[in-house]
């Protein structure tokens, strides 16, 4: 299933569980995690693109190695909350990612990697330490949205 509903998304998952946050790039997957209880979302893997099947092979053994129950999908959409090519390009993801059998949540990422990138700025890292971080960090921020959303 996959849904930008947060409602029907956690109807799915009565006994809550991990879930896995991403961010979808076209070099990258930045991975989060977030705890059973879904209060707080860390930054895990960055995946390097390859091919859709490596790429996602790499998410399936994360998703087995932390018991992952639901995944939570950045949705890059226009600032006028309209779909963009990278918008189609991340729902076509999506449904490729639905084979897995696991609950999708798409969320919106309008501000990301802008709020993301400023951080790592203001804390002074270097601008190759941050395109090391910055997916990551991403994808935590992306799945720390939807856990305070689901959560409440």
């Amino acid at each position: 299933m996959i849904t930008t509903d947060p409602n029907a998304f956690a109807d799915t998952l009565p006994e809550r569980g991990r879930l896995l946050g991403l961010d979808v790039g076209t070099k990258t997957i930045g991975t989060a995690l977030c705890d059973a209880m879904w209060t707080i979302a860390s930054p895990a893997e960055l995946v390097k693109r390859t091919k859709f099947a490596a790429d996602k092979a790499a998410l399936e053994r994360l998703i087995a190695a932390q018991a992952v129950r639901g995944i939570v999908i950045g949705l890059p959409l226009n600032l006028d909350a309209s779909d963009s090519p990278r918008t189609q390009s991340t729902r076509a993801f999506a449904r490729n990612m639905d084979a897995l059998g696991l609950p999708i949540l798409l969320w919106d990422e309008r501000w990301s990697t802008a709020a993301v990138t400023r951080t790592l700025i203001d804390a002074d890292a270097s601008r190759a330490r941050r395109a090391d971080l910055v997916d990551k960090l991403a994808a935590s921020y992306i799945l720390q949205g939807a856990v305070d959303r689901l959560a409440s």
